[in-house]
């Protein structure tokens, strides 16, 4: 089997087993601790400060946002990985509507998604590699206008604080 297949057939089974842990009944009674902490992200024309939870574990991970009726407009939840990868996130059992801001190691904003669709079970891919991934409510990237190439800056990225 080429390199090739055998990444998609990865990411194929991935899903699935993602699939069965998302649609677990337990799931959504599950109580799951996330830290919280402060996140900035520089525009060309402004700062902006998110208070974001922060996910990083597979059991954080794997519920994320999901089964929530609301999100404060400043806020957000982050989920940070060790290394940079291709990153694959999906809207099952998240109700809100979310802007995905995909981020490599050095903080760099890499690939933006904005409106996602609640309930999906469409899978919404970095498209290059990546190291968090930011989710906001919808319409935040649009409103302040939040681009490719903005910094962010968090404790959990190797990007320093200047």
């Amino acid at each position: 089997m080429k390199k090739n297949n055998k990444i998609v057939y990865f990411l194929y089974l991935l899903g699935i087993a993602t699939q069965v842990v998302a649609t677990y009944p337990a799931l959504a009674d599950a109580e799951i601790e996330f830290s919280r902490s402060s996140l900035r992200i520089e525009t060309a024309d402004a700062v902006h400060i998110f208070d974001v939870e922060v996910a990083t574990n597979d059991e954080q991970r794997s519920r994320g946002l999901m089964f929530r009726n609301e999100l404060a407009p400043s806020a957000g939840m982050i989920f940070l990985y060790k290394r940079d990868r291709l990153l694959t996130m999906w809207m099952a059992n998240t109700y809100l509507p979310l802007d995905m801001l995909f981020i490599g190691g050095d903080g760099n904003i890499v690939h933006i998604v904005e409106n996602a669709i609640p309930l999906s079970r469409a899978m919404i891919s970095s498209r290059r590699r990546a190291r968090a991934v930011l989710e906001v409510n919808a319409g935040t990237v649009s409103r302040l206008e939040i681009k490719v190439g903005d910094r962010v800056f968090h404790d959990g990225l190797t990007a320093p604080y200047p």
